[in-house]
Formats: C-alpha cells, structure tokens, sequence
C-alpha cells in the first residue's frame, strides 16, 4: 500500500514538473524568437527519464494490488514522503528550464526612420465672372473651390500656395504647410476682387514667380481656367517657356461643359449678374501645349465628378516621396532561464543531500 502511494507521488511530481516546462515553453514561443529555435526537441528526453524514474521506483518493492485509493488518499500524512521526490521533479524543472535558455530567446525592437520628402504646389485659380457659370454646381468657382480644398487636405507634407487671376493676377496664399490658412484663403477667394478678363499668362506667371527660389525637388503649378486668355501682359506660352527652364510641371484644366453654359451676361449696378445660355469656349490647344511642354497633363472638367477625378488622377501622378529606413535589435533573454533553471536544480540538489537524504 505504501509503495502504491509513493508510485501515484513520483507520478504526480514529475507531472507537475513536466507541465510547469510546457508552460514555459509556450511562454516563450509566444513572447520570444528563438536563436536555435531546433533546441527545443531535446525537451522529449524529458520523457524517457521520467519514465526511467517511475520504472525505478516500481522495482523498488513489490506492488499490492488495492480495490480501493481510500486508504491513500486518506491515510496517514508524511512530510518528508510527501516530498521525496521533489529532487527529482526539480532536476527536471532545471534541467526543462536550461534547454530552453540553450535555444536563445530574444526579444527585438523594432523602429523606423521616416524621411518625408514634400512637392511645392501652387494653385492657379481663375476667378473671372465667366467662373461664376452653373454648369457646375453651385457654379464654376465654388465647385473649383472645394475640390481644390479636398485636395489639399490629401496633402499634409506638401507645401501649397494659391494664387488668382481675372485681368490681372495676385498672389492669395505664398506656398506654406499651413494648410488650415491656405484653406481659410481659398474659401475667401471671389470674382470682381481685380480687373475683368482672363489673363491665363500673367496667373501661370505668377504662380512660377512663387516657386522661383523653392528648393524642393519636384514644383507643380495646377492651373485651372474656363476660357480663352484675353487679357494680361504675359502669354500662355511665354509663361509655358518660363514654366520649361525653371523645372516645373504644370497641369492645366479646362472648366465648363461642352455646348452651352447659363453664364453670367452683364452684371447690374447691386453688383447683382443677369444671366443667360452662352457657349463655353476653352482655349484647349494652349492648355494642352502649355501641360505638355513642361511635362504635365491637360484635362477637362465637364462636371464636379469629372473635376474630382482630375484632382485625383494629379494626386495619384503627385506623390510625396517617402523613404523609411528600418532597424531592427535583437537582445537576448535567456539568463533568466539559466538563472531559474540553476537554482532549481540546486535546490533540488540541497534537499536531496540534506533533508530528504534518508528518504532515498
């Protein structure tokens, strides 16, 4: 009966100890890379010595068969049989514990450098009466407006300016990363702030005048207009010419529906406009010589869809350049295993040479 005891208590130590190395295994995996992740098979001979110990025990003395566990369970208690084969449940504990220490887990950090390389844009908006036509809705220029400024918002490491044309043109916002601003401008910007007229010229001008002295390496001007340049003392080609030697892109877009448009026809002394059906007319060939000379793109903008899909399609060819370095430290983290396996198979040792010795 004893000896039936002593069996289920070897069983149990070692199980115990057994299942405390698989919780640190899976501990481990989970938290850690391991170096020699391959170590962690020698954990199976866990097994066979475990099994060796059992059988060891078994031949210790002849087993009783009993119809019941009563008296085991319930039988007198003895400390130091209780424990008797704590030395060898630690033995295992350790020695679980050093073979994983043996497969090297670490720990790794992780970061990254991030290096944002912006583009300089500058909006040429053309705020004529003409502008102010409902094709577009509510009109040319508020539709312009605010896709212009869903845009920006598209573009947080950019730095963009507005500038504005009728007959003469004028600089609304200077390029700057404080969109918040440039936006508060874009949304004051309205037709009748300078002379009547169109002056293509003198609005890519001066847009190019904003990026003269820009060292970012890539500069675009996005110029809108909805009709033929009639005005200012600089022509679309020349300010194309211009546009070629400094290195900038520009983008030219046509706003207006083809046929006919309810635009403004003269406008009442209340400031007031009387409109009527005209014909859009849009200087195409320009705009496309002007987009294609300097690299760019011409398109036309029938409706709010179409002139969101422009803008869209400018994102997409616009990209801010992003160079991101990563680095990467591994540290080790097996000494505290090699700390804790140590000390168990010490303790383990101790007890079996000092308090548990005439147990043996």
């Amino acid at each position: 009966m004893r000896r039936n005891k002593d069996l289920v208590l070897a069983l149990l130590w070692c199980a115990l100890a057994i299942a405390t190395v698989v919780l640190a295994l899976v501990w481990t995996i989970k938290r850690y890379d391991a170096a020699s992740p391959w170590m962690f098979w020698s954990l199976l001979i866990l097994l066979p010595l475990t099994v060796l110990y059992i059988m060891r025990t078994v031949r210790r003395a002849p087993m009783v068969r009993l119809s019941t566990l009563y008296a085991v369970v319930n039988g007198p208690v003895d400390l130091l049989a209780f424990f008797r084969h704590l030395p060898f449940a630690s033995g295992l504990l350790g020695l679980g514990l050093l073979i994983i220490a043996l497969a090297r887990p670490q720990s790794e950090d992780n970061w990254q450098d991030v290096k944002r390389e912006g583009i300089d844009i500058v909006i040429a908006l053309d705020i004529s009466a003409s502008m102010l036509a409902r094709d577009l809705k509510p009109d040319r220029l508020e539709a312009s407006k605010n896709v212009a400024m869903a845009f920006i918002d598209g573009r947080p490491n950019d730095r963009i300016g507005l500038v504005v044309y009728e007959g003469e043109a004028f600089t609304q916002c200077p390029i700057t990363t404080d969109h918040r601003v440039l936006k508060e401008l874009f949304a004051d910007a309205r037709s009748g702030l300078i002379d009547g007229g169109t002056a293509v010229g003198s609005g890519l001008a001066t847009a190019l005048n904003r990026l003269r002295d820009s060292d970012a390496k890539s500069k675009v001007v996005i110029l809108l207009t909805d009709g033929v340049s009639n005005a200012g003392t600089v022509q679309p080609n020349d300010a194309a010419q211009i546009a070629e030697q400094l290195g900038v892109r520009v983008y030219t877009i046509g706003v207006g529906t083809r046929g006919k448009a309810l635009s403004p026809v003269a406008r009442y002394a209340t400031g007031q406009y009387r409109y009527d059906y005209v014909d859009v007319e849009i200087d195409e060939p320009t705009m496309k010589n002007i987009a294609e000379r300097t690299g760019g793109k011409y398109f036309r903008a029938t409706d709010e869809k179409k002139l969101k899909e422009i803008y869209g399609e400018i994102d997409r060819l616009e990209k801010t350049r992003i160079k991101v370095t990563e680095h990467r430290s591994k540290h080790e983290e097996y000494h505290p295993f090699v700390l804790l396996g140590g000390l168990v198979l010490l303790t383990g040792l101790l007890l079996d040479r000092t308090m548990l010795r005439a147990m043996a």
